[in-house]
């Protein structure tokens, strides 16, 4: 395929559409012709019959033709390219189309590739089925592709799929899916998008005008479908909810608010029971075409992650942004401090509650190891639910975020979660909060058992947390004399009151407090709190209560496209020589600490992430080949680069695409990293949460 890889470098078109059969048989009727300047590749076109000169948009063209005669059935005789169309005095011309069966003269599907964005090419298929009445339309680029029913000028649903020649358009409207139709049928996986992707759509047909608040709507509808499938996934039989069966518009609105209520009842604490879809029920219509062919479960964080934080900052109106940590970033942290079943854990920053979550799978893998564990719709067992409602808290000050994670993390435990509405440095006002009712008809569960932990009873400073992992956020300072007081970095180094201290300054010695002693901590922070001088009193008291176990550099393209803050993770862990108080961590004035600097950059400079290819591990060997293909794409839909050739790229033991890093060895398959060589440092100290189960 080395032909048609040349033909395509430096275009925006990709062929993961297309299978290597298809591409290898275009590839071997290629032939060169001098022209002009060199010569250049012609094929002959599987309509026309002849030869035609091969652009990157031509192979995309004839590899799709190809498709719709192979898997759908259409004979190239009721195929037409170049159709012309007619607006006024001007005709454009059509890429593909397919004729009625019965009239022959009708366009019944309209294929547009010209355009490789998604939204310019969108707009150009309308305007072809507005001018032409073609029913269905289709656009790709070879890469991604959407599928469209045109019910009036203004009304482009989404379908799942284009009708085979031998069935019609109410066959594919009608069929009832159960989840392993949804899972078959993914449209992340098939038409290679993300979901962020298709909440970009809806904004632009429908959301961006809706006199909504676009948060909440998706948000409520997200929290709904993955309801219908956590329901499907456990009676593998019952029929999915969140889907147009040819009900009316407001015959659907009805049925999707029932399916909303149910939800809320199930996973209490992220709305309010009264709370209703105000969408108007054309816009819910358009809404649900969208998302119906979407599947939401998947076996890690990744596909409502970057819809969630998408969300989240648009939300925010220019405030500081909420900048969700990379999941191999997390899993990094969690590897080097080791989470047990025994310990408490919480995250004082909890954003989409990535570090709660993916220690409750650490957790479990240890209690199951033979099981997967991770964000699955399957039910969770009673030891697996104890772990979550006694061990696992989160605290965030934004009420957005603090919603999303209570959601994660309710799923993720089955329906328990102790995510919490505080503000995490104004520990003096959390009484306000607690004892109001409302906030207690959503939080008091968890508040409870947050109380439970505290150091001394009736006060809000001090805990006794066995790990504390955060990502706390860098911008802004706190500027309130009433906060500043309260903390011993609120103070200069004679004693007096700062005016103004950066938030994550305050953050450390925060979660210092909600350590006992002998407990550990990952943070991240802003690379200069280690380097710069006038930094150096912070140094001093971080190194005064606790062991700095080590500190490890993040590449600066971690946090891209968001921020290209350059950051680092500090492990510590607090002094303490009494067992009976905390794992031992006896106080000693000389030791060495660990450092290591992140090589690989795991994403480009545009913040696309970059994935591991067999060949960068010809040794590594991958998951069982059917197993591979049934579930590649189920990640690759959440970048929005895609691969080019998914048969490059290595996968993890549940099919997933790797993302090129060296904080640690993933399944096995890569080299050790950075994780590896912190436990080998950590067990030649002897330190004591090391190797425990």
């Amino acid at each position: 395929m080395d032909l048609i890889a040349a033909i395509l470098k430096d275009s925006k078109y990709n062929l993961t559409q297309f299978n290597y059969g298809q591409i290898e048989q275009l590839e071997s009727k290629i032939v060169y012709r001098d022209a002009k300047g060199g010569t250049k590749p012609y094929v002959e076109c599987l309509v026309r019959k002849k030869d035609v000169y091969l652009t990157p948009e031509e192979i995309v063209r004839q590899l799709y033709l190809m498709t719709l005669n192979e898997e759908f059935g259409y004979p190239y005789e009721r195929m037409q390219v170049e159709y012309p169309v007619a607006f006024g005095r001007q005709t454009k011309r059509a890429d593909i189309v397919i004729f009625d069966k019965d009239h022959t003269t009708s366009v019944y599907i309209m294929v547009e590739l010209k355009k490789p964005k998604l939204k310019d090419g969108k707009d150009q298929l309308k305007s072809y089925c507005h001018a032409t009445g073609a029913p269905i339309g289709v656009w790709t680029n070879g890469e991604s592709i959407s599928f469209y029913n045109r019910r009036d000028p203004n009304y482009f649903k989404d379908i799942p799929r284009i009708p085979k020649a031998s069935e019609t358009l109410p066959d594919v409207l009608t069929e009832r899916w159960t989840i392993d139709t949804l899972i078959q049928e993914d449209k992340l996986v098939n038409e290679r998008k993300s979901l962020k992707d298709i909440i970009l759509e809806m904004e632009d047909e429908v959301l961006a005008n809706a006199g909504v608040d676009v948060f909440e709507e998706l948000f409520q509808l997200i929290f709904t479908k993955l309801y219908d499938e956590m329901e499907s996934t456990r009676n593998k039989t019952r029929h999915l909810e969140f889907r147009n069966y040819g009900e009316t518009e407001t015959q659907l609105k009805e049925k999707i608010q029932q399916l909303f209520d149910k939800a809320k009842s199930k996973w209490g604490g992220v709305f309010s029971t009264s709370a209703k879809i105000t969408l108007a029920p054309s816009h819910l219509a358009i809404c649900v075409s969208s998302l119906e062919q979407v599947k939401l479960f998947n076996s890690n964080l990744e596909v409502v992650d970057e819809a969630f934080e998408y969300l989240i900052n648009k939300s925010s109106k220019g405030e500081k942004g909420q900048y969700f940590t990379p999941r191999y970033v997390i899993d990094m942290c969690i590897k080097m401090l080791d989470p047990k079943a025994h310990e408490t854990i919480i995250d004082t920053a909890a954003g989409s509650c990535g570090f709660p979550v993916h220690s409750i799978f650490h957790v479990w893998k240890k209690l199951a190891p033979n099981e997967s564990n991770l964000f699955t719709a399957e039910e969770k067992t009673a030891e697996q639910k104890d772990y979550v409602r006694e061990k696992v808290f989160a605290i965030d000050f934004d009420e957005k975020a603090v919603r999303v994670a209570r959601t994660l993390n309710l799923i993720a435990g089955d329906g328990e979660t102790n995510v919490l509405h505080l503000n995490t440095l104004d520990y003096e006002r959390w009484n306000d909060k607690t004892e109001d009712e409302d906030w207690q008809d959503i939080y008091f569960d968890g508040w409870r058992r947050l109380k439970k932990l505290r150091a001394t009873k009736n006060q809000n400073r001090d805990f006794n947390f066995d790990v504390l992992m955060a990502n706390p956020p860098f911008a802004g300072d706190i500027k309130e004399s009433r906060i500043l007081s309260k903390y011993e970095l609120g103070h200069k180094k004679d004693g007096k009151q700062q005016s103004k201290v950066g938030r994550d300054i305050l953050f450390i010695e925060r979660n210092l407090d909600f350590l006992k002693p002998g407990g550990r901590m990952a943070v991240v922070l802003p690379q200069g709190r280690f380097n710069n001088s006038s930094d150096q009193y912070i140094r001093e008291v971080i190194a005064d209560r606790c062991r700095i176990l080590g500190v490890v550099g993040l590449h600066g393209n971690v946090f891209k496209p968001h921020t290209g803050t350059k950051t680092s993770v500090l492990f510590i862990q607090k002094w303490n020589d009494d067992e009976s108080k905390g794992a031992l961590c006896p106080k000693v004035e000389d030791y060495p600490i660990f450092f290591a600097t992140m090589q690989e950059p795991s994403k480009d400079n545009s913040g696309e992430k970059i994935f591991v290819k067999k060949s960068d591990y010809p040794q590594a060997e991958t998951i069982d080949k059917d197993a591979s293909e049934d579930r590649v794409a189920e990640v690759v839909n959440t970048y929005s680069s895609g691969a080019e050739n998914l048969d490059e790229y290595l996968l993890d033991n549940h099919g997933h695409l790797i993302v090129k890093h060296d904080l640690f060895n993933h399944d096995g398959l890569t080299q050790d990293g950075i994780a590896e060589a912190f436990v080998e440092f950590a067990k030649k100290e002897k330190m004591s949460f090391v190797g425990k189960i």
